[in-house]
């Protein structure tokens, strides 16, 4: 879960990212306040990991307190005004967002927040397990997002501009292209061997021909000439004979 807390002098844009946040499962909302100097403090004394912060407030702007935090939260920036992005980035805030704020753009910047914690936690090199692990895909039904559970997919089809990931006995309909999933999912515990497939390594029961076949899985998956050696690769460590 991500702690959070807003930062704006304007009732209505609190309002907005309020309503917003209750929509996200893996956002929390510590606190939301009108005076950055209360943030400020909060970022100083609890774990806030992440801040909403407008940039035009009447005693402290934004940016100052970007640079003040340096580095303690993640900070998403929030206001009317373009011409303070370039600003913005070089204090390496996270995302940049223009009110009035779109749901989808929300969830655009936040998924990067999502990303770049997980990263960090899961990039370890002693990985040994999958068990709490999850990603968040943004679905077909607009607005809405789901978590799924690592340890739970079978496989995962590539469908054009939408992935196919099936887990736990359903099919979810995700807004991802299988590079950028392939890149995300430990490789230690998914494998693509396709280019229209990627699959769960503990899933795998056999190897007959060119398919592949995983545990309780009536689908025929192929394992393509491309992938074919990066398999046996990975592999060779547990063939016998």
């Amino acid at each position: 879960m991500i702690s959070c807390i807003i930062v704006d002098d304007e009732q209505h844009a609190i309002d907005v990212l309020i309503h917003y946040i209750g929509q996200t499962p893996f956002l929390q909302l510590v606190k939301a306040t009108t005076n950055p100097i209360e943030a400020l403090e909060m970022v100083n004394t609890q774990k806030i990991d992440l801040v909403f912060l407008d940039i035009q407030m009447p005693e402290l702007s934004g940016l100052d307190v970007a640079r003040t935090i340096q580095g303690k939260a993640k900070v998403i920036l929030t206001t009317a005004y373009s011409e303070f992005a370039a600003e913005g980035f070089d204090l390496e805030v996270v995302d940049y967002l223009l009110k009035p704020i779109p749901l989808p753009r929300f969830f655009k910047a936040v998924q990067r927040v999502l990303n770049t914690v997980t990263s960090s936690v899961t990039a370890t090199p002693n990985e040994e397990s999958i068990e709490d692990d999850y990603i968040f895909v943004k679905t077909e039904l607009k607005g809405k997002m789901l978590k799924i559970n690592l340890r739970d997919i079978d496989y995962i089809e590539g469908m054009k501009n939408y992935v196919a990931i099936y887990h736990a006995g359903q099919k979810t309909m995700a807004l991802l292209n299988m590079k950028d999933l392939e890149e995300r999912l430990p490789k230690k515990y998914f494998l693509r061997v396709h280019k229209s497939y990627i699959v769960s390594v503990n899933k795998i029961v056999a190897i007959e021909g060119n398919l592949v076949v995983l545990k309780n899985v009536k689908a025929e998956i192929l394992l393509g000439e491309t992938y074919r050696n990066s398999f046996y690769d990975l592999m060779k460590h547990k063939l016998m004979g």
